[in-house]
């Protein structure tokens, strides 16, 4: 049985249709998985991959920085202010990205170079997935 998933950036819906399963990590509350019909469920989203497992066995996944998740009659909504389908990730640049803020994180006690780093290791965390969907 299958259920309606959105994904979704105040920029775009990054994912919408039917899916098996969804494999998300909330805060404080670790890894989650939804099937059709779960109880209801709100919870806020940790900066993690997101996996989703639609119809046709293929996986979607994305990497979300934070934001919420709702379930219901068969219907998982992730809202985030950041997120990016792994399809869409420039990882040359991630990993560079990686390189510079590892060497300013020796340099410095600064958080949001802390959070920078954290969104960076998620992004680099799908790549394996990428490279195989390529």
């Amino acid at each position: 049985m299958a259920m309606h998933v959105e994904l979704v950036s105040p920029e775009l819906i990054l994912f919408s249709g039917e899916a098996e399963m969804v494999i998300c990590r909330t805060v404080g509350g670790g890894d989650i998985a939804f099937l059709a019909n779960h109880a209801p469920f709100l919870g806020a989203l940790d900066v993690a991959p997101v996996r989703i497992r639609k119809t046709d066995g293929e996986w979607e996944e994305a990497a979300v920085h934070g934001g919420f998740v709702h379930v219901r009659d068969n219907t998982v909504i992730l809202l985030s202010d950041l997120a990016e389908l792994a399809s869409h990730i420039d990882f040359d640049r991630a990993r560079r990205d990686r390189e510079e803020l590892e060497r300013k994180v020796m340099d410095t006690d600064d958080a949001e170079i802390e959070a920078r780093l954290r969104r960076v290791h998620v992004r680099l965390s799908l790549e394996t997935g990428a490279a195989a969907r390529a």
